[in-house]
């Protein structure tokens, strides 16, 4: 019965949403107040109902139900606990009941936490969230019933797709949903401005908390899903632009340019047309992230679903969300006009500029991921866009945007004069010429991307310390006095400081990985001693190794530096006799400086071992710069005037709805 029980939770629960959809917004229309009053008890019954089904699903992977047919087609009874766990979200009607219930919790959070929104707007958006909710357990209960039954049991289940099994795997998902749906928020917040009429620097206050909160979560799935491939796939890299990779990357460049756009909403009550474009456009670009993972458009080993009637359903919530957004927004920006002004040099044109930046970088990403799907319906033909085509186009604006940040973060609002805004910016402008030129002084060989990186990263991080410097007044003031302020500085400022290093470190971290990483790539035999990049390795043996649902050759390498043993590397190539599928794990020695990555590929007919050869250069940097961004959205999250709430709104009547 667990089955059928999670079932009649999920009907309830579709149920339950079109009362919060309808109800809600009618009253919100005609100013019945008893009738607004019903989205919240809705948002919440509709949550517990959604978690009591996926408790239910869980439960059925966790004792291998394979009476149930998504567990006999992604389980095992051998399989490890975690990957039972991880295996309820790892497929595509699990990982779509999680989305909903992440968009039901989202949902209930605002019921409970948005005491402070006026009723009416919030009645509106928690009806704009309940029709999310709507269409998507639609998707559900037609399309991908998860709790289908088999009339005839199998005695075992046919294993979760072995890429999966991995603990990075295991997490990646949960993350990037909470960061995906977490938009949705957003895109209630703007479909709920549109209709009341009015957007001001309160409803800026209400919608930024949601907008970070969705951007740190994508922040951390994407940085985890760019460590698992590093390690799992064995080709030695951590970005390939893989089509869903770019699915979940795009909506965090269009929710990255939307904080910084809500921002200038807030302080100055101003861009609040734009502002709402970039919440329907981020929250628009995850779903047509959904629609590249489930659609059976493209063939990746991210993607869950190659279904075409599927893929027809979600084009249709496609047209209906984003199409319906879109032309509410053309007949009602015109109410949100604003009358603030500012020079061309000032804050509010760096962050306009920010935004133009970081948009035209997405739509590029986006024209490189569509095109090859365009081009074969147009004339047939099969094409291939790849790196050399995204780090060619893309590359440039991120370069604009790491140039203009430290200036564009340290300008006045309304009006600046730039020779004054320079000022606490030329001792790390020349920091940072300096450090480049020491880097390409170094360098034997190699490419400027090195020296280039060096310079930008260094004047992204010295700049965000300039910026902390003068607002503690460094320079200027005693020890204690500079203590003092560093103390007082609102966390969200702490946060903007962190996260703007933490992005200074990553561009260095990109740069030096991809102009000084070295390879070989050589058959070696048992016992067998090479040279590689100032190392000697030693393939010592191979053994054949059992693992509780999987065979393994592992290797034994021994590293070695100057005679001295530095480390034993234990790369291993898998095999998942269920789904009778390969898998690579790398033999990883981990450093502060450097990486050394070995891969062991296919055993010859000689009897030598196929061993490819890593030095990749402050690899770790890079995911160390993903946690300095994640943990400055922490800070700015936890900002105490976040915590009180947005101050009251100022009276205003409302645009009459059109």
């Amino acid at each position: 019965m667990n089955a059928e029980f999670g079932h009649l939770a999920v009907i309830l629960a579709f149920m339950v949403a079109i009362v919060q959809m309808a109800v809600p917004l009618t009253g919100a229309l005609k100013g019945w107040q008893n009738w607004m009053a019903v989205a919240v008890p809705a948002a919440l019954l509709q949550a517990a109902l959604i978690a009591l089904s996926f408790a239910s699903l869980t439960w059925a992977f966790v004792t291998s139900d394979f009476s149930v047919a998504l567990v006999a087609n992604n389980s095992h009874s051998a399989k490890p606990m975690i990957y039972k766990i991880s295996g309820t979200w790892g497929n595509h009607e699990g990982s779509l009941l999680l989305w909903v219930l992440i968009l039901t919790l989202f949902g209930a959070a605002v019921a409970l936490w948005g005491r402070a929104l006026p009723g009416r707007l919030k009645a509106l958006v928690l009806s704009v969230q309940a029709s999310i909710a709507v269409a998507f357990l639609a998707f559900l209960l037609f399309t991908s019933n998860p709790f289908e039954r088999l009339a005839v049991p199998p005695l075992d289940g046919n294993d979760l797709n072995p890429l999966l099994q991995d603990p990075g795997l295991a997490f990646h998902p949960p993350f990037l949903y909470l960061g995906y749906v977490g938009l949705s928020m957003a895109f209630s917040f703007a479909i709920a401005a549109l209709i009341d009429g009015r957007v001001d620097p309160a409803w800026a206050r209400w919608v930024r908390p949601w907008t970070l909160a969705a951007w740190l979560f994508l922040t951390i799935g994407i940085g985890i899903g760019s460590w698992w491939a590093y390690y799992e796939l064995g080709w030695g890299g951590w970005w390939f632009w893989d089509p869903v990779e770019n699915a979940s990357f795009m909506p965090w460049l269009f929710a990255t340019a939307l904080l910084h756009s809500a921002i200038v909403v807030e302080k100055r009550n101003t861009l609040k047309s734009w502002t709402i474009l970039l919440a329907i456009l981020a929250f628009s670009f995850s779903l047509i992230g959904t629609f590249i993972v489930r659609s059976g458009v493209i063939t990746s080993v991210h993607a869950f679903a190659n279904d075409p009637t599927r893929g027809m359903f979600i084009l249709l919530i496609l047209a209906v969300f984003i199409g319906g957004a879109l032309t509410l927004y053309a007949f009602r920006a015109n109410a949100l006009r604003s009358d603030s002004v500012f020079s061309l040099v000032s804050r509010e044109s760096a962050l306009v500029m920010n935004n133009l930046l970081l948009v035209v970088a997405a739509l590029v990403v986006f024209v490189g991921t569509v095109w090859p799907l365009v081009a074969e319906m147009a004339t047939g033909r099969k094409l291939s866009v790849g790196p050399p085509f995204f780090n060619l186009s893309f590359t440039p604006f991120m370069v604009a945007l790491a140039m203009m940040l430290p200036l564009g973060a340290i300008l006045p609002w309304k009006r600046a004069r730039p020779g004054r805004a320079m000022r606490p910016l030329w001792g790390p402008l020349a920091l940072s010429v300096a450090l480049g030129a020491l880097v390409w002084s170094l360098q034997t060989g190699g490419r400027m991307l090195g020296p280039v990186g060096a310079v930008l990263a260094t004047w992204v991080l010295l700049g965000a310390l300039a910026d902390l410097g003068q607002r503690a007044r460094v320079g200027k003031a005693g020890a204690g006095e500079v203590l003092r302020r560093l103390g007082s500085l609102p966390r969200a400022d702490w946060g903007k400081a962190v996260a703007h290093g933490g992005m200074g470190v990553m561009i260095f971290a990109i740069s030096a990985i991809t102009a000084w990483q070295q390879e070989d790539i050589r058959v070696v035999q048992p016992g067998e001693r090479f040279a590689f990049a100032g190392y000697e390795l030693t393939l010592e043996r191979v053994e054949r190794v059992e693992g509780p649902n999987y065979s393994s050759d592992m290797a034994f390498i021994a590293l070695d530096r100057d005679g001295r043993r530095i480390a034993t590397l234990t790369p291993e190539k898998r095999f998942y006799p269920v789904q009778r599928f390969p898998t690579t794990e790398a033999g990883i020695d981990l450093g502060v400086t450097r990486d050394v990555y070995v891969v062991i590929g296919e055993q010859q007919p000689d009897g030598g071992w196929v061993v490819r050869s890593f030095v990749k250069p402050f690899a770790n940097w890079l995911w160390a710069a993903v946690a300095f961004m994640a943990l400055g959205g922490v800070l700015s999250l936890t900002d105490r005037r976040y915590r009180l709430g947005a101050a009251v709104r100022p009276a205003a009547r409302a645009v009459p709805a059109e």
